[in-house]
């Protein structure tokens, strides 16, 4: 029977060190060969090679690689026994030429080979749903007594890894996936969050009666909302029982490729890491393993001078449930709050708009033949255009904002709304009778403000901060605004610099994902701060902030704007070219709007990973490719050169099918 345990948010829950003060949690520190982990030492990063093991040389120059990248472990899968053997010649070889970056193996199904294995390497990695267990897909029901049988049965399976750990000092990783849980903890706790810490927990009070502690742990997810939570419940637990501070790795599996790829990996990881937790990361991205490594360096690097942040005012209690996502209850003002998606609002204060074309980088496309307008999946629904208004007529899927004394002299004031600070709010002589935005910090919305507008069902908050800590300083605000029992919308703004490269993505992902993933948030406006570009280069940043916006809507699980795709960053067990074929079915299938499609390198964990895809391509053999539809495969053995076109056929039989446009945008 699934149990009901339900986890109660406060009078104060400590999963987290500090909401409102930047503090990392403090850990044991678990020895990975000559490069330590744990809250005394710096969040590590890591990645995982993708040749096949068994071919040393492509190992080593792989290894080679990421290491020049600035990897500080490097995980190889080792599949079987031969594989966990071969870790032996890769590392001897790379131990020859002066690379002594602690080596981790990746172990699923295989006892045998994870005992030989950790007598070779620094780390091991099992997982627990699958490490002394079978996933059949059955539902079974278990009895008390049953349940125990197969704890015991675990155990015994388990022990002799651990004694081997112990005796080499060798450290292990627990390493829960989401979509890799066995029957047993299946049937009791379901596909939830407390699932996946109690399939860890199981086997970590193994190691702890045998008195092995160096030890990391991971709760890792494809869906950044349940991967949160995963961990941050991880955290309460451990605390709950007693157990050491053990160190957590951090990750979002399946996470994609390019600037996808990296926003949902920065949702999940950055969201964790602004709770201050987190002792390693590793981004999984579908490219070669030392692409990630920027990427992560990206992500933690943040934190490095966190601790100098403007004081934030604590919390004495918590509005929200962290273990469980809820969206914040909200009022609907216009076409925002209430049940409505969070709505993206571009930033155009700073661009003079003189044509049609000016709006295409949002989304939104004048085709003068029919004189009509066009918008596509990322079209903006508001644009702020500050203190001058467009000069012709938008589309109707396109309302426009004007800073308030603009609006005061507007021709239109149904289709156009005012921005006010909340000075000129105060002091009005006119309201819009539809949507009223009023812009301020944490500081402009105080207790007193925010009571006066208790009444006012026309209101939508639009808030901001020049704090360092600038995540936590908006939730805390939006914890005031709970405390206060006020529903009115609330609209995010960050503001970056365009020139900010690679960074900008992750970070307004960890900014406002961090937020989303909570519930907060009816809205986002992310706003480039231009310097000296001209015209061209700020329709260009318009365009990368609008695409980037809508991009954390969807790795939030907040709004569903385009095809996602669940792709695995391959390793040694991939049986065919990951990153082309993930291109090419990209191709096809891009235009599918909220359609979910796993593509997996193995069968071995492929259908796990891939755990809330609605469609899946999974190898399972050479020039073989399962197809499957959610959990379920449907089509075995088939042909890779028809798997894609299969797959299509398998969507339209679903009547989820949809032909791109064919007309030039």
């Amino acid at each position: 029977m699934t149990s009901t345990l339900v986890i109660q948010p406060s009078p104060f829950t400590s999963y987290c060190p500090s909401l409102t003060g930047y503090r990392r949690r403090e850990t044991v520190t678990v020895d990975v060969g000559d490069v330590p982990m744990g809250s005394d030492f710096p969040i590590r990063v890591q990645s995982m090679t993708t040749v096949d093991t068994m071919d040393t040389d492509g190992s080593v120059k792989e290894v080679v690689r990421m290491v020049d990248a600035g990897c500080e472990y490097v995980r190889i899968t080792a599949p079987s026994v031969k594989e966990a053997q071969n870790l032996d010649n890769i590392k001897k070889r790379l131990r020859a030429m002066g690379i002594h970056v602690p080596l981790v193996a990746d172990i699923h199904f295989t006892p045998n080979a994870a005992e030989l294995a950790a007598r070779i390497v620094e780390k091991v990695r099992i997982n627990p749903g699958n490490y002394a267990d079978k996933k059949r897909f059955e539902n079974i029901e278990y009895t008390d007594a049953s349940y125990q049988s197969e704890l015991e049965r675990i155990r015994e399976k388990f022990t002799p890894l651990v004694r081997i750990c112990k005796e080499y000092g060798t450290a292990m990783r627990i390493g829960t996936n989401h979509g890799s849980l066995s029957d047993r903890i299946l049937s009791r706790y379901g596909d939830t969050p407390l699932g996946m810490v109690e399939s860890a927990l199981e086997f970590l009070r193994i190691c702890e009666d045998l008195h092995f502690y160096n030890i990391v742990l991971s709760m890792k997810s494809s869906n950044t909302q349940v991967m949160v939570e995963a961990y941050r419940l991880l955290v309460l637990r451990m605390q709950e029982e007693g157990l050491r501070p053990y160190p957590l790795h951090l990750g979002v599996t399946e996470a994609g490729e390019a600037e996808d790829g990296r926003i949902k990996s920065a949702v999940g990881i950055g969201t964790l890491l602004e709770d201050g937790l987190g002792d390693t990361v590793r981004v999984s991205l579908t490219e070669p393993p030392e692409n990630e490594i920027p990427v992560a360096r990206t992500l933690v690097g943040r934190y490095d001078e966190r601790g100098r942040h403007s004081s934030i005012e604590p919390l004495t209690s918590l509005p929200v449930n962290p273990f469980r996502y809820s969206r914040r209850l909200t009022q609907e003002v216009y076409n925002i709050g209430g049940q409505n998606v969070p709505r993206v609002i571009a930033d155009y204060s700073g661009i003079e708009i003189s044509g049609h074309n000016d709006l295409r980088p949002i989304g939104h496309y004048y085709l003068p033949l029919p004189d009509k307008w066009r918008m596509n999946d990322l079209g903006a629904d508001y644009i702020y255009t500050g203190s001058k208004t467009a000069p012709y007529m938008l589309p109707n899927g396109l309302k426009e904002i004007l800073d308030y004394n603009e609006w005061l002299v507007s021709d239109d004031k149904i289709n156009k709304f005012p921005l006010f600070t909340t000075g000129e709010w105060t002091a009005a002589p006119e309201l819009s009778p539809v949507l009223n935005f009023i812009r301020g910090t944490i500081h402009d919305f105080s207790e007193a403000f925010c009571a006066t507008l208790r009444s006012d069902h026309h209101v939508v908050l639009w808030i901001c901060s020049d704090n360092t800590h600038a995540m936590p300083e908006l939730r805390r605000l939006f914890f005031r605004l709970m405390e206060q029992g006020l529903t009115m919308p609330v609209v995010i703004e960050r503001t970056y610099d365009s020139n900010l490269g690679d960074e900008f993505p992750l970070y307004a992902a960890t900014d406002v994902g961090g937020l989303l993933v909570d519930g907060l948030g009816d809205g986002i406006i992310l706003r480039p701060g231009f310097g000296k570009a001209g015209k061209d280069g700020m329709l260009a940043a318009a365009e990368k902030f609008n695409n980037v916006a809508f991009g954390i809507l969807q790795a939030a699980r907040t709004r569903m704007s385009k095809t996602e795709f669940i792709s695995c960053p391959s390793c040694g067990r991939t049986l065919f070219d990951l990153q082309e074929t993930t291109a090419m079915i990209r191709k096809h299938t891009e235009h599918l709007k909220g359609v979910k499609i796993g593509i997996m390198g193995c069968i071995v964990n492929g259908p796990g990973e891939m755990a809330d895809a609605d469609y899946g391509y999974v190898g399972m053999g050479k020039d073989k490719i399962a197809l499957y539809r959610g959990q379920t495969v449907v089509k075995r053995s088939v042909s890779s050169a028809r798997a894609v076109e299969e797959l299509i056929q398998l969507i339209r039989e679903d009547g989820r099918w949809t032909d791109p446009e064919n007309e030039e945008l």
